[in-house]
């Protein structure tokens, strides 16, 4: 049986194809989960989105398994703890974001009950399914990640630029930009990427 076709930025690596298959594009609305894509997307900035994905279980580990919790509650030793961490980028100001995002991410979900119900309405609670041809049509911001980048900002959020923002987007399932190309694409009969 030939190999499933996936959108062109997917490498042979195995955690790349498994991130592609099971996790970009399918829609997130557990709190804890979008918290720990939002800080993962900003490590990111700069870098190529495999070199997260490589760290990501030494970022999880580090940071409490992203419980906003109790990274709102870290103080300097911890940022100092989390600087002399090989197993994650060490970015002081990357660092102290996300914690940072952690109290914002609290005050957001005490203000709208949750962060599910805030960040969803960016796209008015519904997956924005689009029929890009292949990964060149893909843009890296749009008007809703400029006014989502705008609004997190406004809440206290750090790193969180537009185009990080759509990274984000795609990474949780607010929008699909699966290719044509690709057997997960929105324009295939397959719609068991959707659930």
């Amino acid at each position: 049986m030939p190999d499933k076709q996936r959108c062109q930025w997917v490498t042979d690596d195995p955690l790349y194809i498994d991130y592609h298959d099971n996790e970009w594009g399918r829609p997130v609305h557990d709190d804890r989960l979008l918290f720990e894509m939002l800080c993962l997307e900003g490590a990111q900035a700069g870098l190529s989105w495999i070199t997260i994905l490589r760290r990501r279980h030494h970022y999880q580990e580090a940071f409490s398994q992203f419980q906003p919790e109790i990274i709102s509650q870290y103080n300097e030793e911890d940022v100092q703890r989390l600087l002399r961490n090989d197993d994650i980028i060490r970015n002081e100001r990357k660092i102290r974001s996300v914690i940072k995002n952690a109290l914002a991410f609290l005050n957001v979900q005490k203000e709208f009950g949750s962060f599910d119900k805030y960040i969803w309405q960016f796209v008015r609670g519904r997956p924005m399914i689009n029929q890009w041809e292949s990964s060149a049509d893909v843009p890296a911001k749009t008007k809703e990640s400029e006014l989502m980048s705008q609004d997190l900002k406004r809440h206290g959020f750090s790193f969180v630029g537009p185009v990080i923002c759509y990274a984000f987007m795609q990474a949780i399932g607010m929008v699909n930009d699966h290719t044509a190309d690709c057997y997960l694409s929105p324009h295939t009969k397959n719609e068991d990427h959707l659930s």
